[in-house]
């Protein structure tokens, strides 16, 4: 446990630099998109220098990683703190990932195991992985919200309100989130029910009359299952960017689209730091989920 937990910090402070570094090197200069092109080079030079720009990276982000430290993520190029900024967002962007992963456990581990004997599910899972999260929002938004106007086709979310508080917001991002999510749930379970089911033992108990489903695909399936639950519900986060800006959801995906196009370096690293670090503390779980829910590695242990 010891052991793991030090690798994730390092891997984490590897990924906070490769984060830095990689916002540094995005295409386009932040003090020209904020300036726009006909500023002169005094202004630009003034704003580098007011935005600290025209220092050494290694510098810089020495300074950031402190700051990361004591819970400083910067300051955006508006002269707001990025905490502040992100507050909000994130949390929202948590509540849509999370309601979506609450529906998506008890879905996925159903379907999948009727998936491994039924081809049409499985199918089914193998075309809905093939289309794009945003084509999948745009379709919701054409037919539960245009043509049989159910709900909402924009997340109208007053500023400081919980998004709990309108539901029917909700309703279009979850179901958009949930349909990529199910999709890679279903394969993956269904794959490993598959093998179980095809096992020689399993094949002994079904012909003894005992119960396979409960006593030997389910004890099975769950370790894959948590390890993709895991990451998925990391995933349903960055995945929702695209979901977030169709429906118009106040989360991190408009935020990040517009620090992006923007030039916002700060709220740029400190949203793909976030991201970053919770894959890696899904993968993390993820690893020591399998080792408890794997009698064999747990009495390696």
């Amino acid at each position: 446990m010891i052991t793991r937990l030090a690798t994730g910090a390092a891997l984490l402070a590897v990924l906070s630099f490769l984060v830095f570094v990689g916002v540094e090197l995005l295409p386009g200069d932040p003090v020209t998109t904020r300036l726009g092109p006909t500023a002169t080079p005094e202004r630009v030079e003034a704003a580098r220098h007011q935005l600290g720009l025209d220092r050494p990276v290694l510098v810089r982000y020495g300074e950031w990683a402190s700051g990361l430290l004591s819970g400083d993520l910067g300051r955006s190029a508006t002269g707001k703190p990025v905490s502040e900024m992100l507050a909000d967002r994130v949390g929202n962007s948590a509540l849509l990932a999370g309601i979506s992963l609450t529906l998506l456990i008890p879905l996925s581990l159903g379907l999948g195991l009727l998936a491994a004997t039924r081809r049409v599910v499985s199918a089914g899972a193998l075309v809905l992985a093939s289309v794009p999260e945003f084509v999948l929002a745009v379709g919701a938004v054409l037919l539960f919200a245009i043509t049989l106007r159910w709900f909402p086709a924009v997340s109208l979310i007053p500023a400081g309100s919980s998004p709990l508080a309108h539901p029917s917001a909700l309703v279009l991002p979850v179901l958009s989130l949930l349909a990529v999510g199910m999709a890679y749930a279903i394969r993956v379970i269904s794959s490993a029910a598959s093998t179980v089911l095809r096992s020689p033992h399993v094949e002994f108990m079904r012909l003894n009359g005992i119960p396979v489903l409960r006593t030997a695909v389910i004890p099975a399936v769950l370790p894959v299952a948590v390890q993709v639950w895991l990451v998925t519900g990391v995933s349903l986060v960055g995945g929702g960017v695209l979901v977030e800006k169709v429906f118009g959801y106040p989360g991190i995906g408009e935020l990040l689209v517009v620090s992006v196009q923007s030039g916002d370096l700060p709220v740029v690293q400190a949203l793909v730091l976030i991201l970053g670090g919770a894959m890696l503390l899904a993968l993390l779980l993820a690893d020591i989920a399998i080792r408890f829910l794997t009698p064999r590695l747990r009495t390696a242990s």
